[in-house]
C-alpha cells in the first residue's frame, strides 16, 4: 500500500498495527482509487463511493487490504510473494481488483446501488455497502475476489 497506509509489529514482535492516511487528501489518484481519478494509468470515470465519502470509502479498502497483510505477514516473515524488502502480500498482490474481469485501470465488474450509482461488493450492516479488494488465493495461485 506504501503511502496510504502500512502495517507493522511492536518492539519485541507482541502486537502488530495497522495505520491508513485519509485517502481523501493523502494522494487520492492513488489511495482512493476507483472513487478518485487515478494519479497514471487509464483515465476512466471514477466510480461512485458506496458510502458518499470517496475519503472514507477509499480508507475502507486501504483498511481491508492491511487486514489481510497483517494476518498473513504479520511481523515481516509470513506470506508473502517476492522479496522481504518489498514484499506482495495477500491483497497487494492484487491491486486494484475488486471484481470479475479486473485488469489495472478497471476494477472489474460490481454491484451498482440503483438509487445512487455507487460500485460495491459487500453489504455490510444497517444497509451499508462496502468495497473489498481482491486477496491472492495460493490454492489457486491467482486473485479471487467477492463478486
Amino acid at each position: 500500500m506504501g503511502n496510504c497506509g502500512y502495517h507493522g509489529s511492536g518492539q519485541g514482535k507482541r502486537s502488530v498495527f495497522i495505520w491508513v492516511g485519509n485517502s481523501a487528501t493523502q494522494c487520492p489518484g492513488q489511495c482512493a482509487w476507483p472513487f478518485h481519478q487515478p494519479i497514471y494509468g487509464p483515465q476512466a470515470k471514477p466510480l461512485g463511493a458506496p458510502n458518499g465519502d470517496v475519503g472514507a470509502d477509499g480508507m475502507v479498502v486501504n483498511i481491508a487490504s492491511l487486514l489481510a497483510g497483517v494476518v498473513t505477514n504479520p511481523y515481516g516473515n509470513g506470506y508473502y510473494q517476492g522479496p522481504a524488502e518489498a514484499p506482495l502480500e495477500a491483497a497487494s498482490a492484487c491491486a486494484g481488483l475488486y471484481g470479475k474481469g479486473a485488469y489495472p485501470g478497471y476494477a472489474g465488474e460490481l454491484l451498482v446501488d440503483s438509487i445512487t450509482g455507487a460500485s460495491y461488493n459487500a453489504h455490510g450492516t444497517n444497509g451499508r455497502k462496502y468495497l473489498l479488494p481482491g486477496l491472492f488465493d495460493p490454492n489457486k495461485s491467482a486473485c479471487s475476489t467477492i463478486v
